[in-house]
This record gives C-alpha cells, structure tokens and sequence, in this order.
C-alpha cells in the first residue's frame, strides 16, 4: 500500500498552537530570571515536550483498497486486547464476539470506520477514566458507541472509549450518514481503547497480543 506524507490532525492544531505559545513565555521567562544554563536545559525540554505532542496528533494519509464489503478492517493503532465472545448490554443486548484495541500514547488516535455502510446509532456516556486496557473500561468509562449497518443489513457496533489519561473523544458520526472505508469516524485524546462487536459467526483473523495497524490491518470477515 502506497503511504502519503504525514500529516497533523485536524484535532491537534489548535493544541498545538497552545503548547507552543504556554512553552514560548515559560522560556522568556526562564531566560530573564535564570542562568544561561537552565534556559538552555529549558529549551531541551520544551523541545522535546512540543515534539511529543506534534507526534501524538499526527494524522498519517492511508489509502486503503480494499473493496469486499464482508471485511472488517481494524479502526485503530493498537494491540489487541481482547478477543471472546460477550454480552453486549447497550445496543444488540445479546451476545456477540468482543475484539478491543488498546493504543498506548504512542500509537495514532484517529480512528477509521471498520466497514462500509450506514450509521444507525450513535450515543456518548459520561464516565470514568480507569486504565483503558481492563475489562470494565469498555462499561465504565466516559465512551461513544457507534452503530454501522453493511449494505447486506449485518450490524457492526464500535465504541471509542477513553483511557487513564484520555480527557476528550471526538467522534464524526451522525446517524443515517453513509460512511465509507478510508474515512475517519473520530478521533480519542491520550490513551484509549476501540472495542468492534461483530456477529457470532463472523470468522475473527486477529488474536491477543496482536498488533493492529488502523485502516489497515483485516480483523475479521462477516458471514453474509
């Protein structure tokens, strides 16, 4: 697949923007009131702190080609944490296979629409900040389901969940919108997790452990 040049998430910019300004007057201050040596180790150190936020909102350009509408593709950096089937209370209230993606601060927080399709629901809840990867995060933490409808009418439910140090998810989805592969359905700030509920006969390519590469990696393939 051929790569695009990187890019800055458009949900990054403006905090950018404030970490250069907040950094800029730490460091005239630093310079009038301190030795030529601690504002140097300052200037370090905003550098290094301006160059962390540059790369956690960056937004890498990845067109996919992938056009069977039976697969599933990951929406989001990561590793896959878990994998089972479970009851999914929200929405389809019945059981369904369960895979969640863990990013760490380091991966890229955008995420795609696994699938082709329409949205039929969307619903954020408020909640807690526990540490993204542990079971009960993906029922009690602040979150944002989405429901996609393929074009054969199978169902498929993500849910962006935030993490221990993820204060704000951004999702783009509005219900009865098409939406389309290579399209980003949000994005999550600072940690996090994206749980896929698919059919239980849905054939699931991805295990634990795995790594998950967003608008990329195939997780599975709907049995339509």
């Amino acid at each position: 697949m051929k790569k695009g040049r990187m890019k800055i998430h458009k949900e990054g910019r403006w905090i950018l923007l404030g970490v250069f300004v907040i950094l800029l007057v730490i460091n005239l201050m630093v310079y009038f009131e301190f030795s030529q040596l601690i504002w140097f180790v300052n200037i370090l150190l905003s550098l290094v702190t301006f160059m962390f936020f540059t790369y956690f909102f960056r937004n890498p350009s990845r067109p996919g080609d992938i056009d069977d509408p039976s697969l599933i593709i990951a929406p989001a950096d990561g590793t896959v944490v878990v994998v089972e089937p479970t009851v999914e209370h929200e929405y389809f209230k019945d059981k369904r296979i369960q895979i969640s993606i863990f990013m760490s601060v380091f991966n890229v927080h955008a995420n795609w629409y696994p699938i082709a399709g329409t949205v039929k629901y969307t619903k954020h809840h408020n909640g807690r900040y526990l540490a993204a990867y542990l079971p009960k995060s993906s029922t009690e933490n602040e979150r944002t389901t989405v429901v996609i409808e393929s074009p054969m009418k199978t169902q498929v439910l993500v849910r962006q969940i935030a993490g221990l140090l993820a204060r704000r998810i951004v999702t783009y989805a509005v219900p009865s919108k098409a939406c389309h592969l290579n399209e980003h359905l949000g994005f999550i700030k600072f940690g996090s997790r994206v749980d896929i509920f698919l059919p239980l006969d849905a054939e699931v390519y991805v295990t634990h452990g795995e790594k998950t590469v967003g608008n990329e990696t195939i997780i599975a393939r709907l049995n339509e």
